[in-house]
């Protein structure tokens, strides 16, 4: 359904690692009377709360059902090893999946990378959270392979991160339930495509006034000069006065 009324509010759901900050902060200039509410959601859960209408919009990450959600994939994150400084991989700029063979490498239950095949040595428990295995890898156990901006997120003084090459990566998209696609959705989705503010695109826009009539209009259009048929019109010689008989002299 495309509604028409206006909520109270506007609920936006994003996962972890992303920083809606520069998208709130457009919608606060362009709507400031419709408030938006922010929920912190697990990737797990950001689709569920979408198909409930918990959030009118989510930023989630990919792969998802979309089964009856749209979304609108925005951008790939680089993929990254969570390490100790002192480790061997923080001595390289970049490393591939093989570096990490020897090392026990954490998998989390929230895990987001689509790993066709788990790098390193598994651990002997997967951790509850991406939080809980930042942990571990602080603690010397083993690494941690995800988003670079989870990594970010979960910084610590003791510990570095290096781009793993050949890893998959997390696509983040910002998505809604396909048939709960309002006006104020729309005007969201315009905002994450940076749409100005004069724009209309996907809104319905307000028929355009007939224009104004001129003056002239209706009145007989001149017609067009004959064509000239390239040769001389003959002159229409010109009437000859007739000569009356001479008088005679008296």
């Amino acid at each position: 359904m495309t509604g028409s009324e206006a909520p109270s509010s506007f609920r936006l759901a994003y996962v972890p690692g992303v920083i809606p900050a520069k998208w709130v902060r457009i919608w606060q200039e362009r709507l400031p009377g419709i408030p938006l509410e922010l929920v912190m959601a697990t990737a797990a859960d950001a689709p569920g709360m979408l198909r409930g209408l918990d959030a009118d919009a989510g930023f989630v990450r990919l792969p998802i059902d979309r089964t009856d959600l749209s979304a609108i994939p925005l951008y790939t994150e680089t993929t990254v090893v969570v390490v100790p400084k002192d480790h061997l991989v923080a001595a390289a700029e970049e490393v591939s999946v093989a570096d990490l063979a020897d090392d026990v490498v954490f998998h989390p239950l929230d895990d987001t990378l689509d790993w066709q095949e788990l790098p390193g040595r598994p651990a002997i428990e997967r951790p509850a959270t991406t939080a809980d295995a930042v942990e571990l890898v602080a603690a010397g156990v083993g690494l941690l392979v995800v988003p670079q901006s989870l990594a970010r997120l979960h910084h610590r003084k003791d510990l570095t991160y290096r781009t793993v090459v050949d890893a998959p990566q997390s696509r983040v998209a910002l998505s809604w339930r396909e048939d709960a696609t309002t006006d104020r959705v729309e005007d969201f989705i315009g905002i994450v495509r940076g749409r100005t503010v004069n724009s209309t695109r996907g809104r319905t826009q307000p028929q355009a006034q007939p224009k104004k009539q001129r003056s002239d209009e209706g009145t007989a259009r001149r017609k067009p000069a004959a064509k000239s048929s390239g040769r001389a019109s003959a002159k229409t010689p010109r009437p000859t006065a007739k000569r009356g008989k001479p008088r005679r002299r008296s």
